[in-house]
Parts: C-alpha cells; structure tokens; sequence
C-alpha cells in the first residue's frame, strides 16, 4: 500500500482501473464504460481473458432472458430456493440475495449491446434440492467471429486451455465458450470509446489517501516501469485467485503447492487479495476452492476431468470411497474427505478396462501418445487386475473385491455403496447399455490405471465484500474507493458448487454491481 502523501503526481487517470481481464473484470469494464465512465483495464498476463477463456461458460444466472427465449421458466426466487437450500448459512444472506437478484438484470442489460448474446443449453444443477432444475438452467455465450486480421485487442484473447497448456492446435473457426463471451464484451468495451485495454501491466500496490479511502494504484509493466493510476471513483479487484501461489496455498489451505490447477498461467498468483489485505481488507473462505478432479500430467501439472462414463476411482488400498459420476466440485470434496489425491503420497487411481480402446471414459485432454504417462509411472496396463495392482502398488485384494462388487452392481443396475446413477447429472454423461447407463462393468482386458489428483479450477476464497461488491474491513465498513469480485473475492456461494457457471456468473454479477455503484459516485 501506498500512502497519498509519498505519491506527488500521478501518471495517469481514469474513473475505473479495472485489474484483471476475466469475465468478472471485463463485465465490470465494460458497465462503467456503458454509463458514461472512463475506464482502464490492466492485466498482468499477455492475454485478455484470465482462466474465463478456458472455461466451457456455462453460466448460473436464474431468471435471465436468454432462458425465457428458451421457454424455460426460472426466476430470481426458484433460483434463490435452490440456492439457499445448497448453500446454507456458509456465505452471507445478503450476498446470496444480491447475487440471485441482479443475475437477470444483468444479463438484460449486457444483451442491449447487439455484441453479446447468451443462450441456454442443457447441463444439470449439482444438488438434489428444493429449486433444482434436472436439465440446468445455465446460459452460455453464443459463438462470437474470429478476430480480423490487424486486430490487436482481439487478437490477444488468451488460448484455449490445450493450445496453451499441452501445445494442441486448437480449432479454426469463431471463438466459442469463455473465448467467446471475453471476445464478445472486449468488442462490446472498445465500442464504447471510453476505455483502454493494457496487457502486461501488473498491479503492484494500491494507494490510499489519510483516510484509508484507496485514490488508485501503482501498476508496473513488463519492462519494470511503474505508472501511478488514478482512479477517480474507484479500483475493481478482479485478478483470480492465488492459486498460482505455493506460499499462499500452503499457508492458507496447507496443501502441497500449486502445480495441480487449472488457472490460467501468469496470473492468479494472490497479488490482488494481498494488496486489499494491505489497504485494510478483511477476508474469508481462504481455504476453499472450486476442487475437481484431474489427471496427472509427467511435468507435473494437472488437467480438469469430468463426465466419467468407467471405471472407478480407488485409494492405495483398492478400494472405492465415492461415487465417480459426482459433480466435479463434489468429488473433490469427497477427495479430501477422504485423505485420496490432495497429497502426492496419497494417491487416487482411476481403473478401467479394455472396452474403451485407445480412448479414456471421461472428459479429458490427454496426448494421444501415452509413452511419457507411463514412463512416469501415471499410466499402468496390465492383461489382468491382479497384474495391475502389481505394477501399480494397490492393495490386489482390495481391488479385486472391489471390482468383483461393482461389476455385480453394473449388473443389477444398483450401486449399494455409492448410489452412481440415481441422480440426473450421473446420468448426463452416462452411456452404458446396461440398466444403469452410470454403471459399466470393470471386465474386459486389457486394465488400465491413471493416477488422479485434487485439482481445482481456482481459488474461491478472498476479500469480504458486500451487496455492492465494495471490500470491507473487518468491523463491517468498506473501503472507499475499492472493490473487488471473482476469485478475488470470498465467493457468494460459499462452501459449495451450486450449479455450472457458478465463478463466472456471480463473478459477472459482482463486476456489474460494482461498476453501478461507481457510477452512482460523485466525481
């Protein structure tokens, strides 16, 4: 933190410093710039988008237009039942109020730009709960045109996660999913002549004048200059999380490090939570996350997985502790109930058969040579079960009752343990032929095993804020002048994954209030 007396001129000045470039940053940005403020977008990285542009989009905004276009009737208070009966008493009331409440409006006022359209597609909420809608309620962004040459902002959308992170030539074409909705509100900010865009520029610290109102920031730019921003009705937070940090991550949430997340590279790294801790922030939920199950690559990173149609996941001892077709978030959470997969000695196994061929029964981005998993020991195939354990170093007797247990269940169409198949998202993915398309028998050689860790899709805990997303000390007043939303902040779910599109659709919401509030600011 700086204070206003050791900083004499500044730089530069903007209304809004928006710091980040995700979907919560960008619709933050793009608000201000729509009622008449001028405003700056800084990002750290060399990409727009922040780890928005690796997702599917799916977006959890109850009662919006785009469902209602769909013929799906939702609302702000079905949504809110669901919610609330999800997420409890794990987050704030009112949060959960403000986020529900504005996700339709703002959707609403987001499609008044011809740039930005959402439209429904079918993907299951995550919980059995009063409220729930079986076949989803999420929104998504609709495929937006690829960047003209000589386009520069364009241009500089961030990859999509296989391009980026395991060298695959990704698909010619529009931008689609998160690349498509950070496509669609950057064109929809640059066509509101009141704003800039800045790759490479770092925030470094916040600065704040004698009443601890924050009066803008110091960002520095890739070659080491240092600009001092002025902000004249205020600084949005929107830069991730930290779960890029290996400090953070050991001291907040005492895991390990930091190789296994899905977050976008470059960022993500806590600086924003830091920085508002600096200027007098309190924070909350730090040891929560958006968990997942991952596949573990040789360098050492991890790739999200979900949809599991086989198979099933056992710890050393050979034995099931979940039920596989779990949403993400939940057998994460079920991962560290259990003790499997958050630490590199206790490891989680994925067995499957033969039957799937050169494929893997879920939905994953893995090179089709497999010789550097299996030199690393991530990968083991063997003719039989009892073989399989042998090279894996699984309890052998733990994993054939197992497997003997499960085919029996694959039969009967009935998990006793575990109940997979019985709930609508089990069986969204699911394509077995037998009676329960979730169960598919272990039967057939060859069998495989690929190791799985505790993943996430980042960070979810951070900076309290309020229904206005202004920060807050830890008496209950905000700071003047900041704000913050995303991963950046302590999330308005909670504990808990209610739904897909949950991050990014509350991130959305929370940029949005906020870039209203500094509207509504006196200059």
């Amino acid at each position: 933190m700086t204070d206003e007396a050791t900083t004499a001129d500044w730089d530069e000045e903007c209304d809004v410093l928006v710091v980040g470039s995700g979907g919560g940053g960008l619709t933050g940005a793009y608000t201000a710039a729509a009622l008449g403020l001028d405003t700056l977008v800084v990002e750290k990285t060399g990409y727009y988008g922040g780890t928005t542009a690796y997702a599917g989009a799916c977006l959890w905004l109850p009662g919006n237009p785009a469902q209602a276009r769909a013929g799906l009737e939702d609302s702000a208070e079905l949504g809110r039942t669901y919610f609330r009966a999800v997420v409890g008493d794990s987050a704030p009331a009112e949060l959960q109020d403000a986020y529900i409440d504005n996700a339709g409006p703002m959707v609403a006022f987001l499609e008044e730009n011809p740039e930005i359209r959402f439209e429904h597609r079918p993907f299951p909420d995550y919980y059995d709960a009063p409220g729930r809608f079986p076949l989803g309620r999420g929104v998504f962004p609709v495929e937006y045109p690829a960047a003209g040459p000589g386009d520069e902002l364009l241009g500089a959308v961030r990859p999509t996660a296989w391009e980026e992170r395991l060298g695959v030539s990704g698909p010619e074409g529009p931008f689609t999913d998160g690349r498509a909705l950070i496509a669609a509100l950057l064109s929809a900010l640059r066509a509101t002549g009141r704003a800039r865009c800045r790759l490479g520029s770092a925030l470094t610290d916040l600065v704040t004048g004698p009443d601890g109102a924050v009066l803008g920031a110091r960002v520095t730019a890739d070659d080491g200059r240092e600009r001092r921003v002025r902000a004249r009705r205020g600084v949005l937070l929107a830069a991730g999380g930290f779960e890029a940090s290996h400090r953070l991550r050991r001291e907040w949430q005492h895991l390990p490090g930091a190789d296994w997340t899905m977050g976008a590279p470059g960022g993500n790294t806590g600086d924003a939570i830091l920085a508002g801790q600096a200027a007098g922030a309190d924070t909350a939920l730090l040891a929560e996350s958006w968990w997942c199950p991952s596949v573990l690559f040789p360098d050492g990173s991890a790739n999200f997985a979900l949809g599991f149609r086989g198979g099933v996941f056992v710890g050393a001892d050979g034995r099931r502790f979940a039920n596989e077709s779990l949403p993400y978030d939940r057998m994460g959470r079920a991962m560290l109930a259990a003790g499997h997969g958050d630490h590199p000695d206790r490891p989680v196994w994925w067995v499957f058969d033969g039957r799937w061929g050169d494929e893997v029964p879920g939905i994953v981005v893995v090179p089709a040579d497999r010789k550097s998993f299996t030199e690393a020991g991530l990968w083991h195939t063997a003719d039989t079960l009892d073989g399989l354990a042998a090279t894996v170093g699984i309890d052998p007797v733990g994993l054939t009752e197992t497997v003997r247990t499960f085919n029996g269940y694959a039969a009967e169409g009935v998990d006793a343990d575990f109940h997979r198949g019985e709930d609508p998202y089990d069986a969204f993915f699911a394509d077995g032929e037998g009676p329960n398309s979730a169960l598919v028998s272990v039967a057939q050689g060859p069998f495989h095993a690929v190791r799985l860790v505790l993943g996430d899709l980042g960070t979810k805990g951070g900076l309290r804020t309020d229904i206005d997303a202004r920060v807050l000390r830890a008496d209950g007043t905000s700071i003047p002048g900041l704000y913050a939303t995303g991963n950046t902040i302590a999330s308005a779910a909670g504990a808990f994954y209610p739904g897909p599109g949950a991050p990014i659709g509350s991130a959305m919401v929370f940029g949005h209030l906020a870039a209203r509030d500094m509207a509504g600011r006196a200059g």
